[in-house]
């Protein structure tokens, strides 16, 4: 699948804050909680290509990323590598919350 490129002349800062906000306003609250979290976590730290594939994943329906990101579901292969980002913070944020 190829996976759109952010808008043209769009700076990382402008960037990086349409995706917060597009992580922050989902269909459902399962979504809204997940993406905002990873979104304040962790969407700085990305790199472009991963800016690309996260931009791409928010264009999917929520229930399918729900099941991605609980695991429910493998995701489709080229969005493998952020899903697992999305993961691994779910899974740290248990372990932290466990202790």
């Amino acid at each position: 699948m190829l996976i759109e490129q952010a808008p043209t002349g769009e700076t990382r800062d402008t960037r990086l804050r349409r995706l917060a906000m597009r992580s922050m306003r989902r269909g459902i609250k399962e979504m809204d909680v997940i993406l905002s979290r990873f979104a304040g976590e962790r969407l700085a730290g990305l790199d472009a290509q991963m800016l690309d594939s996260y931009d791409a994943l928010l264009r999917e329906n929520d229930h399918d990323l729900y099941y991605w990101t609980s695991g429910v579901q493998d995701p489709p292969a080229h969005f493998a590598p952020v899903v697992g980002e999305i993961r691994a913070m779910l899974t740290a944020q248990g372990a932290a919350g466990s202790r």
